[in-house]
């Protein structure tokens, strides 16, 4: 068997078990709104958001840094 199809296979395994045993709904409060959400839900924003911050973050860094080469 391929190994990158068990990794994937056991990477989707753990996901649908983290899923599962974090079904339980959430109420977020931010200032005047407040979302009800499931728990896996909520950690895969959060998870999405920080990754798009960290590679926007990464882009501005290697942006700078080549302004500064130009130099």
């Amino acid at each position: 068997m391929n190994y990158k199809l068990t990794i994937s296979l056991i990477l989707i395994g753990l996901a649908v078990l983290f899923v599962v045993q974090n079904a339980a709904v959430v109420d977020i409060r931010l200032l005047f709104w407040t979302v009800s959400m499931s728990r896996a839900l909520m950690i895969f924003f959060l998870l999405a958001i920080g990754i798009i911050i960290g590679w926007l973050l990464r882009s501005f860094a290697e942006h700078k840094q080549q302004e500064q080469e130009l130099e």
